[in-house]
């Protein structure tokens, strides 16, 4: 393959080219969900992880609570998930997802499955499990060495970091 640019050496410039190739393409599968992506990963969570509590979920996915307070009025007036108190503490609320939830996270395991593999499709198919195990490997010492509470806190130091 040749070069496409004179960046594309450059480490930013190649995560930023996938990282906005990757959002176009789950906007696109996801966009139709309250909270689009963000609700992916909620309904994912309340389907497969079974988080102790609504607090507890906004940790795992680093969402700020009043943000994830939207997205759950959202989602559940969707009829995909529903907050029940926590059988050992009611005050605490659990997010557990309905059936038909359920039903519509196969159907967009699906629909981003199609989305990564289109994204990935200038890749060998043996080197996309690789390129994947790598990028999960570094992303998790990443976070570990500089763990961001919420999405939002990333972008604001993105934004502090602009001179």
């Amino acid at each position: 393959m040749g070069r496409v640019t004179a960046l594309d050496e450059d480490f930013g410039w190649t995560l930023g080219v996938v990282f906005r190739a990757y959002v176009k393409a789950t906007n696109a599968a996801v966009g139709d969900l309250p909270g689009g992506h963000r609700g992916y990963q909620i309904l994912t969570a309340a389907t497969r992880d079974q988080p102790e509590s609504q607090s507890a979920l906004c940790q795992q996915l680093g969402i700020d609570r009043t943000v994830m307070t939207y997205l759950l009025d959202d989602l559940e007036r969707a009829s995909l998930v529903t907050r029940r108190p926590a059988p050992a503490d009611r005050r605490t609320r659990l997010v557990v997802a309905t059936e038909v939830g359920r039903t519509r996270l196969a159907e967009l395991d699906l629909r981003l499955s199609h989305a990564e593999a289109h994204v990935l499709s200038g890749l060998p198919e043996g080197d996309r499990e690789t390129f994947k195990a790598l990028l999960c490997r570094l992303a998790g010492h990443v976070n570990e060495l500089d763990p961001v509470p919420s999405a939002c806190q990333a972008v604001q130091d993105i934004a502090e970091s602009r001179p």
